[in-house]
């Protein structure tokens, strides 16, 4: 099942004795679909907030993690780089990220890959839909997956995929949210940012 926005999961979800249909559940796979479309919208929401600053104040370190919220933001495209690396080991993923495997490894959390907001937003806006791609080609057993990567440190570790997947977009909605109050600080907001907003209304009577 696809998200749509307008009415993911709205119809025919009872059967005549007020039970839910089996197949009208949300999976897994479906909760990202959902968390892979709110990554999508809240990236759009934060760089047009973004793009209403000067190059000085995207550069101006405020006090966050990663200083300022150019680096910011370049931190959420390198950390969304290196998991997508990991996740393309998966045999389910060799074609939905195959591009995203012939970019070139991150050298670091901090590194700035663009200085340049608007390279930096089309970049990301690419990966964005990388990402609802790769989602949208996964299957519940895939995710079942038990995915051996080794961390910038070389360590080696064995976890769940979906596990990893779950992490992957809590990094994200972690590191908007100080992405948002650095806009904030400078005067710029980004409006609703609530994943509820998502959420359409189940209403079957």
């Amino acid at each position: 099942m696809s998200f749509d926005p307008a009415g993911f999961g709205s119809s025919g979800a009872l059967m005549s004795d007020g039970s839910i249909r089996e197949d009208a559940v949300m999976t897994l796979k479906d909760h990202f679909g959902l968390l892979a479309s709110y990554n999508q919208w809240m990236n759009a929401k934060v760089y047009e907030a973004a793009g209403l600053l000067s190059a000085t104040d995207l550069a101006r370190d405020r006090g966050a993690f990663f200083g300022s919220l150019l680096k910011t933001l370049n931190h959420l495209l390198v950390a969304d780089t290196i998991w997508l690396k990991r996740f393309a080991e998966h045999p389910a993923c060799s074609i939905s990220l195959r591009e995203v495997i012939d970019l070139p490894q991150p050298t670091g959390l901090d590194q700035m890959v663009f200085d340049d907001l608007d390279r930096l937003a089309e970049r990301r806006v690419w990966l964005d839909q990388k990402i609802i791609g790769w989602i949208a080609g996964l299957s519940g057993d895939d995710l079942e997956l038990i995915l051996t990567y080794r961390n910038s440190k070389g360590m080696t570790f064995h976890k769940r995929y979906s596990s990893l997947v779950l992490h992957f977009f809590n990094h994200q909605t972690h590191h908007r949210g100080q992405a948002s109050t650095l806009l904030s600080q400078a005067g710029k907001e980004v409006g609703v940012t609530d994943l509820l907003a998502l959420i359409p209304d189940e209403n079957h009577v």
